[in-house]
């Protein structure tokens, strides 16, 4: 279990879940042209409270160190394929606790595995564009990294979409 308090949300249809861990790539779902968008610092900072924050990229900007300086340490792609590194990576932990977010074809394995898992899989367009499978293995597609970090400030949000 997590140092950190977690996030409750009760979606009716969809269940109960406790996640206790972010896992986000940052080009294009986090960032968008190497940059973090508006907001994104700060909602990052309250959520590492409740959240264990893992940010996964391969930097294509170069921009990720100092972008993320005094929130987190990104962890840095190194296998040939990006897909299966994230997928391992998320596969460390209880996917029934994780929230995914991601945006291009090498996110598509680690936003199923957590799909599939138990956990929240969000698919994430910040600018770049969201590939299709990204979208085809999420529970949620949205645009803007603000707007899917508040979908863990303010559960509701998560709740009123996913409801069936």
């Amino acid at each position: 279990m997590s140092a950190r308090s977690g996030i409750a949300i009760s979606i009716p249809g969809f269940g109960d879940r406790r996640l206790e861990v972010l896992v986000t790539d940052y080009t294009g779902t986090l960032a968008c042209g190497g940059r973090l968008v508006a907001g994104v610092r700060e909602r990052l900072l309250v959520l590492r409270d409740a959240l264990d924050v893992h940010v996964i990229t391969a930097d294509s900007f170069g921009t990720a160190d100092a972008e993320l300086s005094g929130i987190v340490t990104p962890y840095r792609l190194r296998a040939a394929r990006h897909d299966v590194e994230k997928e391992q990576v998320v596969k460390r932990f209880n996917a029934e606790r994780v929230v995914a977010f991601g945006n291009g074809n090498n996110d598509r394995m680690m936003l199923r595995a957590i799909k599939n898992g138990g956990g929240i899989a969000v698919a994430v367009d910040n600018g770049e564009g969201c590939a299709l499978d990204a979208v085809l293995n999420s529970h949620i597609h949205i645009v803007g990294a603000a707007n899917a970090l508040d979908l863990l400030l303010d559960p509701t949000r998560c709740k009123a979409t996913l409801r069936f």
